[in-house]
């Protein structure tokens, strides 16, 4: 039989619980981060609460000198859809019969909450005198416009010259088991809306009218076809994409006056975005269009490449899981693109993602509780001298 109860869990798995019983679809918290901020004022952080716009985040700092470690991460979920079509109900966690921790967000990411804090907890019971500072930077706001979130509270921290100086975030960034990918930076992303104008007019007299999207599939064909950059040892090659073509009277006889085609970029470290807005409007100047592009940039890539939180993530992971991890940039966007602005060291480390944002999101209970064996070790690694010992 599933279990629904929290009572004899792992304090890990009991936190994720209660987490997992709040309904904190973007950008709502449900009383997630009151849950997170309770846990840690009792640890003796400074907590302080960041609203912008409607959309919740705190910073809560433990120490007062040295580098600062801050755990990053989200309460808010995505949409669950109809619960008709779960297996259990998307709210009410529950581990099943294969040892499955079953719910929205198990994976993303309110399962690697719960690991983060009850690791800071065994930390500072082991070594309340250690070295450095540990912080939080939670928010509500990762699954939606990701605008008054992270991105707010780094703003916020810049202008006071708040010091970070490693970032850990705990987004799903397994692949087959848990610690064999740790995401050590992102592409950036770079979107766009083009708007292409041509002259309406009747199908059968097309010599009366200009048909842009006729003039749009070359150039796009171009677009796509172009060799932006190679790449390097961190990242692959920067790709154009076409994501939607919106043109169209609803009539079948009528040429439309304007297509529009949504596009992005997945760019390394290679290329600026201000280089490839440039070309992209030279490639389409060469055909001769009326047009014009709104651009958003939705982040810059960053990279990790070595470093202090780097050996210790790689060292906690192959101390408590024995084996090695890959170091990889692949996937989309993470709230990590803010943070590294700080001139922090960022690492993504968190659960597997493979059922992220699906019906039935669920992740091995098991892991969980190793995940906050793995973050406790990371924490040892930088704040622990090699005499030190326990308190």
């Amino acid at each position: 039989m599933p279990i629904t109860e929290s009572d004899d869990l792992s304090p890990t798995l009991a936190l994720a619980f209660e987490l997992l019983r709040r309904p904190s679809v973007t950008p709502d918290d449900e009383g997630c981060q009151a849950l997170l901020i309770e846990r840690l004022e009792r640890l003796g952080f400074h907590v302080e609460q960041l609203p912008f716009g409607d959309v919740k985040n705190f910073w809560a700092v433990r120490g007062h000198h040295g580098p600062v470690l801050a755990f990053a991460g989200h309460t808010d979920v995505v949409p669950s859809g109809p619960h008709t079509n779960w297996e259990f109900p998307p709210f009410t966690p529950c581990i099943d019969d294969q040892g499955m921790l079953c719910g929205r967000g198990a994976a993303d990411m309110k399962g690697s909450l719960a690991a983060m804090v009850t690791a800071v907890e065994r930390f500072l019971s082991d070594y309340p005198d250690h070295d450095g500072r540990i912080a939080f930077l939670i928010t509500s706001d990762e699954e939606g416009p990701a605008v008054d979130g992270t991105r707010a509270v780094v703003e916020h921290l810049r202008e006071r010259h708040e010091r970070l100086d490693y970032c850990i975030v705990g987004e799903p960034s397994s692949t087959d088991v848990l610690g064999d990918v740790i995401k050590n930076g992102r592409r950036g992303s770079l979107g766009g809306i083009l708007h292409l104008k041509g002259v309406q007019g009747h199908v059968a007299y097309p010599h009366l009218a200009r048909n842009p999207i006729h003039q749009a599939l070359p150039a796009l064909d171009a677009l796509v076809n172009e060799h932006w950059d190679e790449g390097n040892d961190f990242f692959p090659a920067t790709s154009f994409q076409v994501s939607n073509i919106r043109a169209g009277t609803g009539a079948t006889n009528v040429i439309p006056g304007e297509v529009e085609v949504v596009f992005n970029f997945r760019f390394s470290t290679e290329v600026t975005h201000l280089q490839l807005r440039e070309r992209t409007q030279a490639i389409l100047d060469g055909f001769g269009l009326e047009y014009h592009i709104d651009w958003t940039l939705n982040g810059e890539p960053f990279l990790t490449a070595e470093g202090a939180l780097v050996e210790a993530s790689l060292a906690g992971v192959e101390e408590v899981l024995g084996r090695r991890p890959q170091l990889s940039t692949s996937g989309g966007t993470s709230d990590g693109r803010f943070i590294a602005t700080l001139g922090a060291q960022v690492v993504e480390l968190g659960p597997l993602n493979a059922t992220i944002h699906k019906v039935n999101e669920r992740v091995l209970a098991s892991d969980l509780d190793e995940l906050s064996q793995v973050y406790e070790a990371v924490l040892r690694h930088l704040f622990v001298s090699p005499a030190g010992s326990r308190s």
